[in-house]
């Protein structure tokens, strides 16, 4: 079992923890455990029901009301929303309670209809991307064991290898894009994410992988004199140091324009190289990629 803090449940879910703490003390769906040093902790099956009562709160039912129903009514009402984005925020959310519980099987077939259904690409921006930026958290405070992220994200990544390779552009875009990840940087799933929608877009894309030193990633621009550069950073080492590698970045690619996404992009609040640009969100990076 996994031990969440209410940190983790507002990552996760999108409700505030003042909220959350209200929502403790006047209702009965939450009883969090406690560490010797009083702080609250939850566990999976916490998770799972606060994600529930988030996904019907947004879409109009009252906590007084969702309180009241039982644990299958409440899955027959998320089933039952309408609305696209619920739908989908419900698949994320499943993806999240298969994590949690291990349940590759059922994460696979998950992921396997809805690309039957809706192609490669609406399950990357639907539901895979949106379920990577909500776990990401996770992994940067170890919250989630490490058999679990490496289970979920090999699952993933083959999907996305697949529809790298299985796409055909229509048209080629006289246009190239440098695709790493630095040293200590092993979570491959964004850089992928972008390969896929860079070449069903007819862009070259030059994929160098992840855990490249900076002097690798200087020979092959230099070499290949790319259009952009581009990284996106989940959970690097514990001893990588942001400010010194936009540093490095700034002195070795001094000529190129260097795109950089990820979860230490949103956080950074220094002052950021004139050759470097951050892209904090999905919108801004597909608009990156519209402008090629």
């Amino acid at each position: 079992m996994n031990a969440f803090t209410i940190k983790d449940l507002e990552n996760l879910s999108g409700i505030k923890a003042h909220t959350i703490r209200i929502w403790e003390q006047r209702y009965s769906f939450l009883n969090p455990q406690r560490t010797d040093t009083n702080i609250r902790y939850y566990s999976n099956a916490e998770l799972k029901t606060i994600l529930n009562i988030a996904l019907l709160n947004k879409y109009g039912y009252k906590i007084s009301n969702i309180d009241r129903m039982s644990e299958d009514e409440m899955k027959e009402k998320i089933v039952s929303l309408s609305h696209q984005q619920a739908q989908q925020e419900r698949l994320v959310n499943e993806m999240i309670h298969c994590m949690v519980d291990m349940q590759m099987d059922a994460f696979e077939l998950l992921l396997h209809n809805y690309i039957q259904t809706k192609g490669i690409e609406k399950s990357i921006t639907n539901i895979i991307f949106p379920f990577l930026e909500r776990i990401g958290i996770l992994w940067v405070t170890n919250h989630i064991n490490p058999a679990q992220e490496h289970l979920v994200t090999n699952i993933v990544r083959q999907k996305i290898i697949v529809g790298i390779e299985n796409c055909n552009p229509h048209v080629v875009i006289r246009k190239t894009v440098l695709l790493f990840l630095p040293e200590g940087e092993h979570h491959e799933l964004g850089i992928l994410f972008m390969h896929y929608l860079l070449k069903i877009r007819g862009i070259k894309v030059l994929y160098l992988g992840s855990n490249v030193p900076m002097k690798d990633v200087e020979y092959v621009a230099n070499l290949k004199q790319p259009t952009l550069i581009y990284s996106h950073l989940t959970s690097v080492a514990h001893n990588f140091n942001f400010e010194k590698f936009l540093v490095n970045v700034q002195n070795r690619l001094p000529e190129f324009q260097v795109y950089l996404s990820g979860v230490l992009t949103q956080t950074y609040k220094k002052r950021i190289p004139a050759n470097i640009t951050f892209k904090k969100s999905l919108a801004e990076v597909m608009d990156c990629i519209a402008s090629l």
